[in-house]
């Protein structure tokens, strides 16, 4: 504990911490990442490496007041941000979905599911409103979208909300044993599932082409595989399906009701004391290591470290199907790295039952971004048309 709390040194009058040695972040080439961390309900490890021209995926964790107005209502918020198409939906989501969720939370006077998805809903209309407002400019930007993994730890109660496919996994102990079983929190949004065509077939029952197997991939329209985001407006309103939008996301039939939803799927879990930690990370992960095997590793392995343990973990298994060392790969710069693993983000959180009833003032702040980017409102990066849609978008 005096370790951790050296990592971060005295606060400062605003509740963030100071700079240090260790306060935002340490870079290592393509890898950023944050070893180990205090926040209200217990400890955190948080590790992003960067495999696209631009990182497009984005994370943050807050924690402290989940408030503007009531003090009592303490907690810890976790967010990955997995965007496609480029990183403005991810930094728009980082820069302004937290402060939705306080603002909703003071008018509620607690959290709730019901917050949670306003503040969703909130941050996808501010979202479409920038596109629309840019249109004549940039209407690339109606082709930009994000996953949206949350988790909010509130009064012994976890809430995870998934727009997507990233993916919150719970390590929970079982007493007779002594094993640490995998248990997934989140629902995913992906073509890829029969339920998922299922339902989105349910819900346009007027379009038999709502989704289309292409080169042996099930997409919404032969285009995408989430059904579920923040931002890609062009398949949420017709009139942004259109000139000048670059000619590879026109529809050649309009819709009349948005192809992908922005309504997150939300899970409300009690937390138990044989819950020891949960895993937020976004699809590149999942794509190399399975659930269980993420959950041995962190109980297996020294907290401190762990994020940037489990990210180190997938790009070797990267290397390893293509026949290269890990060594080599991580020579490979970003933009070409983007043909052997996608961006990946990984945020793991420790509950500590003592921590949770410490009496709110001694309890720590945090307000940290994953990649260390102190990223403005209102700013969006540069942007470019891709040359060719990436294999998971």
């Amino acid at each position: 504990m005096d370790y951790l709390k050296s990592c971060w040194g005295p606060a400062s009058p605003a509740g963030r911490p100071r700079k240090g040695s260790d306060a935002t972040g340490r870079q290592d080439g393509l890898l950023w990442y944050k070893d180990g961390g205090q926040v209200v309900d217990g400890e955190f490890s948080m590790a992003v490496v960067q495999a696209n021209n631009l990182l497009e995926d984005h994370s943050q964790v807050e924690s402290g007041p989940l408030s503007t107005s009531e003090p009592g209502l303490q907690g810890t918020f976790v967010g990955v941000y997995d965007g496609h198409g480029g990183p403005e939906t991810a930094r728009y989501i980082n820069d302004h979905l937290f402060n939705h969720l306080r603002r909703f939370a003071s008018e509620h006077k607690c959290m709730s599911a019901d917050v949670i998805r306003k503040a969703f809903r909130a941050t996808e209309e501010g979202f479409i409103s920038v596109v629309s407002n840019q249109w004549s400019l940039r209407p690339q930007l109606a082709a930009v979208g994000s996953c949206c993994l949350v988790g909010v730890v509130c009064s012994g109660t976890l809430y995870v909300a998934n727009l997507g496919d990233s993916r919150a996994v719970l390590g929970r102990l079982v007493k007779g044993t002594g094993e640490v079983l995998a248990m997934q929190l989140s629902a995913e949004h992906n073509a890829s599932y029969e339920e998922v065509r299922r339902e989105l077939q349910a819900s346009h029952p007027d379009d038999p082409h709502i989704v289309v197997l292409k080169h042996n991939v099930w997409r919404v329209k032969g285009i995408i595989q989430i059904t579920r985001s923040i931002g890609d407006v062009y398949l949420k309103k017709p009139e942004f399906n259109r000139e000048p939008l670059h000619s590879k996301f026109r529809l050649q039939e309009t819709f009349r009701r948005p192809l992908l939803s922005s309504d997150p799927a939300i899970t409300v879990h009690q937390i138990q004391p044989t819950d020891k930690f949960i895993i937020f990370a976004s699809d590149g992960l999942w794509e190399h290591l399975s659930n269980q095997e993420v959950v041995d590793m962190v109980q297996s392995s020294p907290r401190n470290g762990i994020a940037r343990k489990l990210v180190k973990s997938a790009v070797q298994e990267a290397a390893k199907k293509r026949e290269m060392r890990y060594s080599d790969l991580k020579k490979v710069d970003r933009g070409v790295r983007r043909h052997f693993h996608d961006d990946i983000t990984v945020i793991v959180v420790f509950f500590d039952s003592n921590a949770m009833t410490t009496a709110a003032w001694s309890r720590p702040s945090v307000s940290l971004r994953g990649g260390g980017f102190p990223i403005h409102s209102n700013t969006l990066a540069p942007f470019s048309v891709p040359t060719e849609l990436n294999n998971s978008y």
